[in-house]
């Protein structure tokens, strides 16, 4: 039992590739906001199918590591870092992270950080998904929008959060299992290697 719980514990090198890994997603978020900017006055809300991109750190972060705390730190992380790299949203992007983080790592907890799978990941990009609208609801325009197009506007922003902070971490993380990168990070078990079947 006392081994379970040790195996939970952040260590360091936790911590370290939380942080690098948060500093990706800084980078990419900071570099997808122009071509989000770009798909705006095409109309349709097809830019909310780009969305989904800036709740990935979360679930990448968790499906790697494995351990309490590193979705909501890699989450926070990963907009403070948009903003130091000069993000379009500014300080905002700091409370949305804080917030998607929260609620992404609540999934994992909800399973005792037992359980890995695709539809976790999938559920924890939705959880930050709602995160971002409450904050969206207050912020910006959405309570003004039609309901047409705000059912539209929803619609595309559940399927980009589902497959660029769902599925896309999840092949992204079993991909590296594969190649044997995160035995640095985790051991890969049996049960890891029994789902890539």
């Amino acid at each position: 039992m006392s081994e379970g719980k040790k195996s939970l514990k952040l260590n360091l090198t936790d911590i370290l590739v939380t942080i690098v890994i948060a500093l990706v997603f800084g980078l990419v978020f900071r570099l997808m906001g122009p071509v989000y900017d770009l798909l705006q006055p095409l109309g349709l809300h097809l830019d909310a199918l780009l969305y989904g991109i800036w709740f990935i750190a979360a679930p990448f972060a968790a499906l790697l590591i494995r351990k309490p705390g590193v979705a909501f730190i890699a989450e926070t992380a990963a907009a403070l870092a948009e903003m130091l790299f000069a993000g379009s949203g500014g300080v905002v992007n700091l409370y949305y992270g804080l917030v998607q983080g929260l609620l992404s790592e609540a999934i994992f907890a909800a399973w005792r950080y037992k359980k890995f799978s695709l539809g976790i990941a999938s559920l924890s990009a939705f959880a930050a998904l709602v995160g971002s609208v409450i904050i969206d609801a207050y912020y910006s325009y959405l309570p003004m929008l039609a309901g047409w197009n705000l059912t539209l506007y929803l619609v595309f922003r559940v399927l980009g959060a589902i497959l660029l902070s769902g599925l896309l971490p999840f092949v992204l993380v079993k991909g590296l299992e594969k190649t044997g990168v995160t035995q640095s990070i985790r051991p890969v078990s049996k049960e890891d290697y029994d789902v890539l079947k």
